[in-house]
């Protein structure tokens, strides 16, 4: 598939064949457009654990989801919503968190500061004194993120769906318990990955994607920069 092609049909998908499960050579592929991703120092703090088993999958839904409603203010995610047995069940998201439960592959990616300081003390780099002050913006949590893109857009090469969401902050410590991972390791996001069902599209896309001439500033800011064509990926997938 073209990579224009790739940036187009990207979207979150929310609802998966559970009967079609992702081939291990996929899983595989997926992996290494991961470890392709930029790394500041190229230090490749990122980890990740791979849940293919119905079980495991079973255990990371139990672990990172929350038995009571979400505060007014705290942005919807699939594991942000009550659990689909708990009695505080609103009815939509309740259907949004079953089609992501259907998903045959989970990717959870970490990012690991430690490694971050460690690599930065070296003698090519010689911040002796590992202050993570330093650091403009945490690129334990960029670098993992940019892997997470490479693996996001895979998938749609692959011709499979896949959705990036958080990890609640009061599940951290459940998931890490259940799973083993240690402490070092940032949970910076997870991944459901299958080949798409039919699903309910975001009603936040009614917002509409932000094109080039809104984002774009040009020698200053405030100055936009100038397009002659919209660009492709725009349109709203």
């Amino acid at each position: 598939m073209e990579y224009a092609d790739v940036v187009r049909q990207r979207r979150m998908v929310r609802d998966y064949d559970p009967g079609r499960p992702v081939p291990p050579a996929v899983v595989r592929r997926l992996l290494g457009y991961a470890v392709r991703a930029p790394s500041a120092g190229f230090t490749q703090g990122w980890a990740f654990l791979v849940l293919d088993d119905p079980a495991d999958r079973a255990a990371f839904w139990t672990a990172t989801t929350p038995t009571t409603p979400p505060s007014p203010t705290t942005p919807p995610s699939p594991t942000t919503l009550p659990s689909p047995t708990g009695s505080a069940e609103p009815a939509e998201p309740s259907r949004w968190l079953v089609g992501m439960r259907r998903a045959p592959l989970i990717v959870v990616a970490h990012g690991e500061r430690d490694a971050y300081l460690d690599r930065y003390a070296e003698p090519d780099k010689g911040w002796t004194d590992r202050d993570d002050a330093r650091w403009p913006v945490p690129y334990w949590l960029v670098d993992a993120g940019f892997a997470s893109l490479l693996m996001l857009l895979g998938a749609v090469d692959e011709g499979l769906g896949a959705c990036f969401f958080g990890i609640p902050p009061e599940r951290t410590d459940t998931y890490r318990a259940v799973f083993g991972v240690p402490p070092g390791q940032t949970p910076v996001g997870a991944i459901t990955i299958g080949y798409r069902a039919p699903d309910r599209r975001s009603p936040s896309l009614a917002r509409g994607r932000r094109g080039p001439g809104e984002v774009a500033h040009h020698g200053r800011w405030g100055r936009t920069y100038p397009s002659d064509a919209p660009d492709g990926a725009q349109n709203p997938t």
